[in-house]
């Protein structure tokens, strides 16, 4: 097949992960793939020098555009020169099946794909990672994300989610037909979580980080940005930070909101106990978990949090805000610990449970990490995926 990939930023993230792992299994397995996203900026990191630099056993590599007017934010005037050039684009390259991901991308994409001027049209299949309205935006906006998600559910052959809890939500805000959807788990690329390559032990890199073996190191793996809890981590820890010099705070990831939170840190007097990476390298992300204690993942806002799955397949314990999707991976105090978003006091009792009991935490750890081996295999998710396809391809052309 000939398919197109749409995404409004390829920046460092799991969305855009998954797209890239994605996108490369299918050119092996000999598809003609192509990959087209709004300009990268700011300092979350870009995931284009992968693309670019891909190539199959055969040579073929990927296949990327940039459209000049895919920008994150509602903007009518670039939207619409963004469909414009999305259409020019789908009719110079003619793919079987055009495949958006993210809010923007996904109502902007849908749109230029679903016109009339396509023969034969391509069939549109629209990936769901997160929700695009939620209980912590204001009502307007999830007002307009609600209605422009309806338009285009109806200019899609298949809804995929990441999970069932966000199909769910879709389909409780009116968006789409309950047969229009499947659910297709974001897969990872397993051997890099098998395989521990030079420099890259818990002590290498504790000692590059300033760590040492006797520091406790609580971690997270996130953009510094709203709605993903660094605040919390700080409110749920600062006293045991400040009582216990073992204890560290291990942040990995860049955003907008590194300055604030840095001055926060400093304001709190806990600039010696946060450790902060600052942007890294996606294939740095299992070492650099590996080297943490417990995994925290206090985000308020999820479709499939991958970081959660990445701490279980490297055998680490995690605490997670219960929230969409998240309950489908981890199972409280089986395979971890879940609070809920905001519960500053949960967060506290989970994290310092995971290092009061060790031991049972260890075998938690083991439990998630058989638990999610086969089931996030990128090779599944793609078998998946190719079945959307074909669904897709079939229902564009009657069947």
């Amino acid at each position: 097949m000939r398919i197109l990939n749409v995404s409004t930023r390829m920046i460092l993230g799991g969305s855009q992960e998954t797209v890239v792992v994605a996108s490369e299994e299918l050119a092996r397995r000999g598809s003609e793939v192509h990959v087209a996203h709004g300009p990268v900026y700011g300092p979350e990191g870009s995931m284009t020098e992968r693309i670019d630099a891909f190539r199959t056993g055969d040579g073929r590599g990927i296949a990327r555009h940039v459209v000049p007017s895919m920008v994150r934010e509602v903007h009518p005037v670039k939207d619409w020169r963004a469909r414009r050039e999305l259409r020019a684009l789908i009719e110079r390259v003619e793919p079987d099946v055009v495949h958006t991901h993210s809010s923007k991308a996904g109502v902007v994409g849908r749109g230029a794909a679903w016109g009339p001027s396509h023969h034969p049209r391509p069939g549109v299949v629209h990936t769901v990672h997160g929700s695009a309205f939620h209980e912590h935006e204001r009502w307007w906006k999830n007002r307009i994300y609600v209605m422009s998600e309806r338009w285009a559910a109806k200019r899609c052959d298949v809804m995929v989610t990441v999970s069932d809890s966000l199909r769910e939500r879709y389909l409780e805000a009116g968006i789409g037909r309950r047969e229009q959807y499947e659910t297709v788990i974001s897969g990872m690329e397993m051997g890099a979580y098998d395989d521990v390559g030079a420099g890259e032990t818990r002590e290498a890199i504790r000692s590059a980080l300033g760590l040492g073996d006797e520091d406790i190191v609580i971690g997270t793996v996130a953009r510094l940005f709203e709605l993903k809890g660094h605040d919390d981590v700080l409110d749920a820890l600062s006293d045991v930070l400040r009582a216990d010099a073992r204890m560290k705070l291990l942040w990995v990831g860049d955003g907008l909101w590194r300055g604030r939170l840095t001055e926060r840190i400093a304001g709190m007097g806990l600039r010696d106990s946060v450790v902060m990476t600052r942007l890294v390298e996606p294939e740095r992300i299992p070492g650099l978990i590996r080297a943490m204690d417990v995994l925290v993942h206090p985000s308020y806002r999820e479709g499939l949090p991958r970081v959660v799955v990445q701490a279980m397949l490297c055998g680490v314990p995690v605490v997670a805000t219960d929230i969409e999707g998240t309950g489908e991976v981890c199972e409280d105090r089986r395979t971890g610990r879940l609070v809920g978003a905001g519960d500053v006091a949960g967060l506290r009792e989970a994290v310092m449970w995971m290092l009061d009991n060790a031991d049972r935490a260890r075998v938690m750890a083991s439990a998630a990490r058989e638990r999610v081996r086969a089931r996030f295999d990128a090779r599944a998710m793609v078998d998946d995926l190719e079945r959307v396809y074909e669904r897709a391809v079939r229902e564009a052309r009657g069947g």
